[in-house]
């Protein structure tokens, strides 16, 4: 039977402290070559929480599976910010363009319940209504009743 080790990971920075040395260290692997592994496969979100999951089997040998960052971590990163609004319902912190939703959404597509682009979307307007983050310049809530109300179609019918 396989054992299994679940951590958030800084995106292309894990290292062999906690969270992953100490629960890497009973199963008796060379947890360097896990870190060297966990931070090439997650170079590309550098600065981002990461969830990586590494599978060690009954002969030692592992594999690491790299998950996608949280969707809030995704809209900082387009917003080039560092964390969300402390009030969200008053102060908003950035605004996201239609384009860097989109951009959002087809990176997490493949975590998200939506079978279309145009939910994936407002899946990511939700997220941005607890952050603080408004969208095309308007609040999240209003910028998908304009989803709803077929306003962008033209970008959002495309297939994802």
């Amino acid at each position: 039977m396989a054992d299994v080790v679940e951590v958030l990971v800084p995106g292309g920075r894990a290292n062999p402290g906690p969270p992953l040395g100490p629960a890497l260290g009973p199963l008796g692997i060379n947890i360097k070559k896990v870190v060297d592994e966990i931070n090439n496969k997650t170079k590309d979100y550098n600065g981002m929480t990461v969830p990586v999951k590494v599978i060690v089997d009954a002969s030692r040998n592992f594999t690491v599976e790299v998950g996608t960052p949280p969707t809030s971590a995704l809209i900082l990163a387009e917003l080039k910010l560092e964390k969300g609004s402390g009030t969200p319902n008053t102060n908003y912190i950035g605004n996201l363009s239609l384009d860097q939703a989109v951009k959002v959404a087809r990176v997490k597509m493949d975590a998200m319940l939506s079978y279309s682009l145009k939910n994936a979307v407002k899946e990511v307007a939700g997220t941005c209504v607890s952050m603080g983050v408004t969208l095309e310049g308007k609040k999240p809530k209003e910028f998908i009743a304009d989803v709803n109300a077929g306003k962008y179609d033209d970008k959002l019918s495309q297939p994802y």
